[in-house]
């Protein structure tokens, strides 16, 4: 036993050497199909940044368990893995048929995983060189236990139940206030709702009553501190905020924002799973105090950067995401799906023809799609925008794909989006991406905006027409 754990740590240490690793606890990742595009926020294709040893030993186990038992795992779940030592050697934790001797191997990968939409789990060995393989009859260390929410639908708590608070389409814009001129274009622009973000903390009460005294409704997008987003009492706290904003009368409500990118939540801890407790415990508080409020999933930041593998500890693609969050039952837990749509530079009536390429995200309906897949709810555009720099001059680097967009385009794009909207049956609310912003740098927010930098705002008038 003590010389196979010194074995063991010199095989560890030499690894270390000559691969250049770190040693390995255990940790969890969801994969999707191989050869999906690597597409950046930015429009480029981007390197998958993932390369080493345990990445190359899982795919292996993926296949072994794959054709041993008959699954599809070219998406799963979650997957978890860890450096081990096996007692009794790889097979131990397996039927060895009559007349086969158990292979004396005793250090290598262990792996749990959980296919997509099962609540099963199976664990698969691997030695270090890959070359061996056991499929274990039952799962002897369940890596995936502490994950919160993985594989845990079953054990959420039951939704509150009350008004599901849907209703016909209708449009609104996110402002940066209830200005004099902002006021104009969305009275011009015939929209009925505004969106404001806030952070946890934040008194939304005297907005909530300018906006009803204005005639609008009001959604508003709540962040709170992603340092603690992992820990239950901070959703304790986020959910009694929340309620709070709903008792003092929120029309709407959306659970965060772009969580599946590490600038909104914690590296390392970004997979869909995670984010439902946080979902689950918001919503129950929301509609236990406004059961009309419109509770509205926290949309996803559209992108395939994160390549082949869906996840790494920088975040996830988006598609990846939303399989993990439905697995999680999310859709128990929203009245709709937020979705993000801000690169387009074609029409939304296209499905083809965008110069970048065919990925998903470039195209209005397709990323409806992806966004509603497996969850059973209608969508909630959050934000919808079509960059134009006309009027302000060239676009950074990374928006340079907007560059050719004329301001009359994206007032026509945006009616366009809107009747594609308000005809597809599976659209609740359409916020434009935005009103009034006026910043226009690394960050080119004004391009976005409706109402220009000459004070003219063409995509009112679009938008009016078609309502």
């Amino acid at each position: 036993m003590n010389n196979r754990k010194t074995m063991f740590y010199t095989v560890i240490a030499a690894l270390v050497v000559l691969a250049g690793l770190t040693p390995l606890a255990a940790q969890a990742s969801t994969v999707v199909p191989d050869g999906a595009p690597l597409v950046g926020q930015d429009g480029g294709a981007q390197p998958t940044p993932i390369a080493d040893p345990a990445r190359a030993a899982f795919d292996v186990a993926r296949k072994a368990l794959g054709e041993a038992k008959g699954l599809d795992l070219s998406l799963v779940t979650a997957w978890a893995y860890e450096e081990a030592e096996w007692v009794g050697g790889i097979d131990d934790c397996r039927f060895v048929p009559e007349g086969q001797e158990p292979r004396q191997i005793y250090f290598g990968w262990r792996f749990v995983i959980q296919p997509l939409f099962s609540q099963a789990r199976y664990e698969v060995r691997t030695s270090f060189n890959r070359e061996l393989v056991a499929i274990c009859d039952e799962v002897t260390v369940d890596l995936l236990a502490g994950e919160s929410g993985l594989g845990g639908a079953g054990a959420a708590p039951a939704p509150v139940t009350g008004s599901a608070a849907v209703g016909t389409f209708e449009l609104g814009g996110q402002v940066t206030g209830l200005y004099p001129r902002t006021r104009e274009a969305l009275n011009a622009a015939r929209m009925k709702w505004v969106k404001m973000q806030l952070q946890v903390g934040q008194d939304g009460s005297g907005l909530i009553a300018e906006a009803h005294g204005a005639g609008f409704k009001i959604l508003f997008s709540v962040l709170g501190d992603k340092n603690q987003v992992m820990s239950p009492a901070y959703h304790d706290v986020y959910a009694n905020y929340v309620a709070g904003l709903a008792a003092a009368g929120a029309d709407a409500i959306e659970v965060w924002n772009e969580q599946n990118i590490d600038r909104e939540w914690p590296a390392g801890q970004i997979n869909g799973a995670n984010y439902v407790p946080l979902l689950a415990k918001a919503y129950n508080a929301i509609k236990a105090a406004n059961p009309n409020t419109l509770v509205i999933s926290g949309a996803l930041a559209p992108t395939g950067y994160f390549g082949t593998a869906g996840c790494t500890d920088q975040g996830c693609n988006d598609d990846t995401y939303t399989a993990q969050m439905a697995a999680a039952g999310a859709g128990n837990y929203a009245d709709c799906i937020g979705v993000h749509y801000n690169e387009g530079i074609i029409s939304p009536n296209q499905s083809g023809g965008d110069p970048r390429g065919g990925y998903p995200t470039y195209y209005f309906n397709s990323m409806i799609s992806r966004a509603l897949a497996g969850m059973g709810k209608p969508a909630c555009i959050t934000e919808i925008g079509y960059l134009s720099p006309e009027g302000y001059g060239p676009l950074p680097a990374g928006f340079a794909w907007a560059a050719n967009t004329t301001v009359q385009q994206q007032a026509t794009w945006l009616a366009e989006a809107a009747v594609l909207a308000a005809n597809s049956g599976r659209v609740r609310l359409m916020i434009v991406f935005n009103v009034d912003f006026t910043h226009y740098g690394a960050d080119p927010q004004a391009g976005y905006a409706i109402i220009r930098a000459d004070g003219s705002c063409p995509a009112c008038s679009a938008l009016a027409a078609v309502q």
